[in-house]
């Protein structure tokens, strides 16, 4: 205790500058890399002891990037086995995948100012081509296995979604579609079912990125949410033969855009009134009624519910209990947050495969955070509706045929 003391002590006085604060993170890593050691032997160095179980056989230099700069380290070595300290334990995977883009970013020069910010905040220096390969390849082997694993069982209930992020093709920076696909298996749990990246959300994009997923084997769906992309639309109904339930949040943004904003409240409340009835067939007397009383004051968003009253009350022929999760695509919503979070880090990505790479992993730990939590959906329940209907493999081979 005496000797950390007085190595504190010497370290204030030889450090009055911003290096104090590296160098005292330093110290106290190596402490405890020395005390984990110790414990790992059964004894200190060069300690005689009866409950010494291993011995110390020199050291490894393992440099340490934090936001502190970098941090050199002596890990100890053992005679028997092997010995990391518990704090160089390998990050998470997505934390990966960011550092790799950032570094990818950093090292090819076509980086902005926030990714330079960031790599020298993080206290990454000399930065390797080599190094951002190995950790880049890695990374891609996880992401592609994930993304092309088979899609075994049957899968009732699909969401799709897609958000934008910028990223530079060619020499040229443009905004690029990331498509993602969720659905609820058989046991009623959430996985992520794939991935695409394309420059825009047209009919012919969506189309391949579906018959992708019935290849690996989505099967029986039964139901797909989405929102009202036309090209989405179009490739839905020539891909999966499924009902589509158009989002009723994306639908009460596509009516309220028909009102002034003091009347938002008011028209939300009142086309609400349908989605809190018993039973599709009240809904649907409660969603004419409610049009006809909104058509003179705002013929557009009566008109808007005319064409719309089928795709959005669509979740109404299924069990009372799913509902909630089907209404909308929310729980797509919450994730292509995080994926702009994370992604915001960035900024522009260097290409779309460092896209792939931060999505596709991001994707692949959500999916696993998933298996672990509470079933998003009562198995009993949804095994009613797995079983009814044609498979989508079916649908898919009589579209192909035609």
């Amino acid at each position: 205790m005496t000797e950390d003391r007085m190595a504190l002590i010497e370290l204030a006085e030889k450090h009055a500058d911003d290096d104090l604060l590296r160098e005292l993170g330093q110290l106290v890593l190596q402490r405890l890399i020395d005390a984990e050691a110790e414990q790992r032997c059964g004894a200190g160095r060069h300690e005689r002891s009866e409950d010494r179980v291993n011995q110390r056989n020199g050291y490894r230099e393992r440099a340490l990037e934090t936001r502190l700069g970098t941090l050199d380290l002596r890990i100890p070595k053992l005679r028997t086995g092997s010995y990391l300290p518990s704090f160089l334990e390998p990050r998470k995977a997505s934390e990966q995948a960011l550092v790799a883009v950032v570094q990818e970013a950093y090292v090819k020069g076509i980086s902005t100012r926030k990714v330079d910010d960031l790599v020298q905040a993080m206290g990454m220096s000399g930065i390797s081509k080599s190094q951002v390969s190995r950790l880049c390849e890695e990374l891609d082997e996880r992401v592609e296995a994930f993304l092309n694993r088979p899609l075994e069982g049957r899968w009732a209930y699909v969401w799709l979604d897609a958000t934008y992020l910028k990223s530079r093709e060619r020499g040229a920076v443009s905004s690029q579609a990331v498509v993602v696909a969720v659905g609820v298996n058989s046991e009623g749990r959430r996985e992520t079912l794939g991935m695409a990246v394309g420059p825009a959300e047209t009919e012919a994009f969506w189309t391949d990125f579906l018959r992708s997923l019935v290849r690996r084997g989505l099967s029986d769906v039964r139901l797909v949410i989405s929102d009202a992309h036309e090209g989405l639309k179009q490739a839905i109904a020539k891909v999966m033969g499924a009902t589509w339930q158009r989002c009723r949040v994306h639908f009460m943004r596509n009516a309220l855009a028909h009102v002034p904003r003091k009347q938002h409240s008011m028209v939300a409340a009142v086309i609400r009134t349908a989605f809190v009835q018993e039973n599709q067939t009240e809904a649907r007397h409660q969603w004419r009624e409610t049009a006809d009383k909104l058509r003179e004051r705002f013929p557009r968003v009566a008109d808007l519910m005319d064409g719309a009253e089928d795709d959005v009350l669509a979740f109404m022929q299924f069990p009372k209990e799913h509902w909630p999760q089907l209404a909308s695509t929310n729980p797509l919503e919450r994730l292509n947050k995080e994926i702009k979070r994370r992604s915001r880090v960035v900024g522009i990505f260097p290409n779309n495969a460092a896209i792939y790479r931060l999505v596709g992993t991001l994707l692949a730990e959500q999916t696993d955070e998933w298996q672990v939590t509470r079933r998003y959906m009562n198995q009993e329940t949804l095994a009613r509706v797995v079983c009814q209907g044609n498979t989508v493999n079916e649908l898919l081979t009589q579209s192909e045929a035609a």
